[in-house]
């Protein structure tokens, strides 16, 4: 007997949470979120900070298919800054500081206010199974909720354990009760599982900071904003600082490493690679007497201060004595300690590019759970979930992104096809496409698909057309006016090395790879009133024509082995042609394409070829049977 029921249960309250808990309920399914504490839906334990170089398109893609994480960001930022400004569009990335209590009000709140959906504090032991597919779960004190579908965005919280030093305790986050069965569940139910470690840093007491020995790293006076859509606040904006480690820091390190749970053994989970705790640091980069770490405040209502760049396990003791040894922080009050946090997860590769595990029918998981670290990571993931909850409580065929469409196809199939033995975070140089998956063009790759689900809500899309006929008109008004030696551009174009001997159009003078936007809206602007909103993406599509044909011609290449089908529950242990090595990851992974098996860590572009032998004589035999049954029935 069941307690009540729902169509899709989401359980856990972050940022995976809340995007599968939104998308299912906004494409109509009855929904319910269960999360430890409902006080802390949208937190952000660590970082209180989105975007970065791939994590903004991440963020913005999530947006452009009618998340809400970009929507969070924007309202209640402390501090928004372009990261790579003075590089190449492909790199370019918006980061914002957010106010840490007011992002996770403003998250519970929206969530609050959505229709069909439903929250509530609980914690799940068991998946309740019937005909070898989800039918519900089971919590700890008992109830029995019945659904057809569950998205599983545990966070750090399966069997969840906190280290400092060498004292420890159970738990998701630093106060909080970590779950406990699930874990044991999901084994049961033939789901391998490992064990990962993340970490976070000290906080500090802000008052207690000498910030005028520091450098000041204000925000953008022009701010940027994460959403596509329009009337966002212009809030004022707070300064990070940044301050640097020095020999006495590395020192007291070297020295307290056998203190270290991580260094002394303590710690099986694998950490971060590229999130590195303070102790790393110090060690794999020896030859370095200084790291750069900044000062980062966490809200407007609190003088906490996050030290970004210090996480450690390290005992309080040894914490203190680091931070008391950093420029501006010889007198600094330490409020939190840092910590190490590790916890078990379910390695990627059970689970189908829809987020769905390939054994077992409506179960979905999205987040760190799935072995990724980071707020973007879990929110792209954690929509991808919950259309696909959704769509499989309906009865449609999935939706899955391919990697040549966007940073979150890239991240699921990194996943999903890769054995990752670490927490995953996304950068630009994971992706082969990043010239045609930038930050500002989310919006055109994936609005329309947002659209087509039902997540795109008409004003967003009448956001998005308006857009998208304004960067035409403005790319066809370059096409066609053009301009003369005598036109008063040569004063412009003389301090860039560049002259004009002959008429050229707007847009062949756009393409020179030295002028940029800003001289012909001074000279021929769209509009003599204001400046055009979208230059950024106009100039890019211009100067970079070339080479974003290039990459579209590579895409329509590589798909052709995407569009192969390999067979379901086939045993690669009879292709004897196969190395070995490829015959155990074949079976281990299961790709659905042979594009997927390409990609695959120990499958060699010789194994590839064996599949496509494979194929071709499974295809003319599958012919074969065909005609001669066909004669049969003549």
């Amino acid at each position: 007997m069941h307690s009540m029921y729902f169509d899709v249960v989401v359980i856990g309250g972050g940022h995976a949470g809340c995007e599968a808990a939104n998308a299912a309920a906004r494409m109509g399914l009855s929904t319910l979120m269960l999360a430890v504490n409902l006080d802390t839906i949208g937190a952000m334990p660590c970082n209180p900070a989105v975007g970065g170089p791939g994590k903004t398109h991440l963020a913005r893609e999530v947006d452009a298919l009618g998340g809400v994480i970009g929507e969070a960001t924007d309202a209640t930022y402390l501090q928004i800054r372009m990261l790579n400004s003075s590089r190449g569009p492909a790199v370019q990335a918006l980061r914002a500081q957010s106010d840490k209590r007011e992002y996770s009000i403003w998250m519970k709140n929206y969530m609050e206010s959505l229709p069909n959906l439903t929250l509530r504090q609980g914690m799940v032991k068991n998946l309740i199974i019937e005909n070898n597919q989800v039918a519900g779960v089971e919590l700890t004190f008992g109830d029995r909720i019945g659904c057809r579908a569950v998205v599983l965005s545990a966070g750090t919280f399966l069997e969840g354990t906190i280290w400092i030093g060498k004292e420890t305790m159970p738990a998701g986050r630093a106060g909080e009760f970590p779950a406990i069965g699930l874990s044991g569940c999901l084994k049961a139910l033939g789901f391998n599982m490992g064990r990962l470690k993340t970490g976070t840093p000290p906080r500090i007491d802000g008052r207690t900071i000498d910030y005028s020995i520091l450098p000041e790293v204000p925000g953008d006076p022009i701010p940027q904003f994460f959403s596509f859509l329009d009337k966002r606040p212009v809030l004022p904006q707070i300064p990070c600082h940044q301050t640097r480690t020095n020999e006495r820091t590395h020192e007291l390190i070297r020295n307290n490493l056998h203190e270290s749970p991580m260094y002394s053994g303590m710690i099986h989970g694998v950490g971060p690679r590229y999130c590195p705790s303070i102790e790393d640091k110090i060690v794999r980069f020896a030859d370095k007497d200084s790291h750069s770490l900044f000062l980062e405040p966490e809200g407007r209502s609190t003088y906490e201060v996050y030290l970004q760049g210090c996480s450690t396990s390290l005992p309080v003791h040894v914490q203190r004595e680091i931070v008391h040894s950093l420029p501006g922080l010889e007198k600094a009050v330490m409020v939190r300690p840092a910590y190490a946090v590790e916890y078990d997860y379910l390695p990627a590769i059970q689970f189908s590019h829809a987020l769905m595990a390939k054994d077992l029918p409506g179960f979905f998981a999205a987040g760190q759970i799935l072995g990724t670290s980071g707020y973007e990571e879990a929110a792209a993931q954690g929509i991808i979930a919950g259309i696909n909850a959704a769509l499989y409580v309906k009865g449609e065929k999935p939706f899955a992104l391919p990697r040549s469409s966007s940073y979150t196809g890239t991240l699921i199939d990194d996943l999903v096809t890769k054995e990752i033995g670490e927490p995953y975070r996304m950068m630009t140089s994971r992706s082969e496409y990043r010239l045609l998956l930038r930050q500002d063009n989310a919006d055109v790759r994936l609005t329309p698909l947002g659209r087509s689900i039902g997540l795109v809500d008409d004003y967003r899309y009448r956001l998005f057309t308006e857009k998208q006929e304004a960067i035409n008109g403005e790319k066809n008004r370059l096409r066609k006016t053009r301009i003369y030696p005598e036109g008063g551009f040569e004063e412009l174009l003389a301090p860039l090395g560049e002259t004009l001997k002959q008429s050229v159009t707007l847009e062949e003078l756009l393409r020179r790879p030295r002028v940029p936007y800003s001289v012909i809206e001074s000279k021929a602007p769209a509009d003599s009133e204001k400046p055009f909103p979208f230059a950024l993406e106009v100039e890019t599509d211009v100067k970079y024509a070339g080479y974003i044909e290039r990459q579209k011609q590579q895409i329509e290449h590589t798909e052709k082995y995407d569009k192969v089908k390999l067979p379901e529950g086939f045993d690669y242990n009879e292709l004897k042609h196969l190395a070995k090595e490829a015959r155990e990851k074949l079976n281990r992974v299961r790709p659905q394409t042979l594009g997927q098996a390409a990609r695959i860590g120990g499958v060699s572009p010789a194994d590839v070829s064996v599949l496509m032998v494979f194929l071709e004589q499974r295809r003319r035999a599958q012919a074969e049977a065909g005609r001669l049954q066909e004669k049969v029935l003549q």
